[in-house]
């Protein structure tokens, strides 16, 4: 396995493998890896000779106040992860590579409407900040495939949109959200939960199931659907930022149950943010 520090050795590498006729799959990550991105990488495999990652931690998505200082970097663990799957080649640029003229004066991606709420209401320029570095990666890497994991529910359709909008010759694959045994959505940020937290933290997708069930088996209004479960995850030590039934392409609420449906989550339980989903 490589590890490519540069762009110019990057699209060596790319190079070597397109002039042998071979297909590159891109996986992108922001490192400290669990097993939802070791998945990525073995769906990627799938579908390429050549499977690439990228280990960024990408200070554009963050905000003020969110936890770029702080978030794990586990490179070392990391690179001996994907070696253990075989991954061809790990890209581990700086954010001087990435930004060289600094933040502020970088120029953006960014995919109206569909990041304007949850996540995006929440966090604002959190889409343009993934949007741009993700339009930048597929720049520099141009893979045939990417993978992505559909726990980032909101994330993957603005991917989608973008590379739909922008015309890249790339498929986005989505891949189903990996999950510990009892149920939690892994993430790289259940390290930050406390033993008791961590108890607690699937109650998140013990509530979306009942709201599935309750889409399916009653006439019950959405907007009261919502509220129902919001108040089951504060009684359960949770404090919501949003609990949508959606449209699926949308993303906007939905009011009506012919319309493909996705439950889409973020709470706060203690410091941390989680993010959960469920398609209906």
């Amino acid at each position: 396995m490589k590890i490519l520090t540069t762009i110019d050795s990057l699209r060596a590498e790319i190079a070597s493998w397109r002039k042998a006729g071979e297909r590159i799959a891109f996986v992108p990550t922001m490192g400290n890896l669990h097993q939802g991105h070791l998945r990525l990488v073995e769906v990627a495999k799938q579908h390429a000779e050549r499977v690439i990652v990228s280990i960024f931690v990408n200070p554009m998505q963050f905000g003020a106040n969110e936890d770029l200082d702080s978030y794990p970097r586990t490179l070392d663990d990391d690179c001996q992860a994907l070696q253990q799957l075989q991954t061809d080649a790990v890209f581990t640029p700086t954010p001087e590579l990435i930004y060289p003229r600094g933040l502020s004066e970088q120029t953006f991606v960014e995919v109206p409407k569909l990041g304007d709420h949850h996540c995006g209401a929440s966090r604002p320029g959190h889409f343009r900040g993934v949007s741009t570095v993700v339009c930048k990666l597929f720049n520099l890497v141009q893979p045939d495939i990417a993978c992505f994991g559909q726990k980032d529910y909101q994330q993957l359709a603005i991917i989608r949109q973008m590379v739909e909008d922008l015309s890249f010759p790339i498929k986005i694959i989505g891949v189903p959200t990996e999950r510990a045994a009892d149920g939690l959505a892994l993430s790289s940020r259940n390290g930050y939960l406390s033993a008791e937290q961590r108890a607690q933290a699937p109650v998140m997708q013990q509530v979306l199931q009942q709201v599935a069930t309750r889409i399916k088996t009653t006439d019950a209004d959405f907007r009261s659907i919502e509220t129902a479960a919001k108040a089951q995850l504060k009684a359960a030590g949770f404090q919501p930022d949003y609990l949508t039934i959606s449209d699926r392409s949308s993303l906007l609420p939905a009011e009506h149950r012919q319309q493909p449906l996705v439950i889409l989550a973020a709470a706060w339980l203690g410091k941390t943010k989680l993010l959960d989903n469920l398609e209906v």
